[in-house]
C-alpha cells in the first residue's frame, strides 16, 4: 500500500506561481513512476507531468511545457510540481499518482492516488 497526500493548491492570479507537493508513505520503494494529473469540472483526468524514481525520465504535457517543472526528493518521499505563468485554463483539481511500471499518460494505469488539491487561476 502507498498513501499519497497533495498540498500547495490555492487561488492565484493569471501569471502567478504555485508549488504543489505530493508526500508519499508506505511501500514507496515498490513504486517507480509518479505523475501529476489534473481534472477540471466536466472533463476527464489529464496527464500533466511524470517522473521516474531516479529522475532520469521526465515527461510533460504539451500544454504545460516551459511553464511547469516536476521534481522529486526521494529522501523526503516527496514529489513537487512548480507551476509558473499560470493561466485560467490551468484551473483544476490536481492529483498525484504512482505506479510500479514506467511513466504513462493514461490515468487508469496508476495504482494509487492522492485526494487532490484545488488550483484556481483567476483572469
Amino acid at each position: 500500500q502507498v498513501q499519497l497526500v497533495e498540498s500547495g493548491g490555492g487561488l492565484v492570479q493569471a501569471g502567478g506561481s504555485l508549488r504543489l507537493s505530493c508526500a508519499a508513505s508506505g511501500r514507496t520503494s515498490s513504486y517507480y513512476a509518479m505523475g501529476w494529473f489534473r481534472q477540471a469540472p466536466g472533463k476527464e483526468r489529464e496527464f500533466v507531468a511524470g517522473i521516474t524514481r531516479d529522475g532520469g525520465s521526465i515527461y510533460y504535457a504539451d500544454s504545460v511545457k516551459g511553464r511547469f517543472t516536476i521534481s522529486r526528493d526521494n529522501a523526503k518521499n516527496t514529489m513537487y510540481l512548480q507551476m509558473n505563468s499560470l493561466k485560467p485554463e490551468d484551473t483544476a483539481v490536481y492529483y498525484c499518482g504512482t505506479r510500479a511500471g514506467p511513466i504513462t499518460t493514461i490515468s487508469r494505469y496508476y495504482d494509487y492516488w492522492g485526494q487532490g488539491t484545488q488550483v484556481t487561476v483567476s483572469s
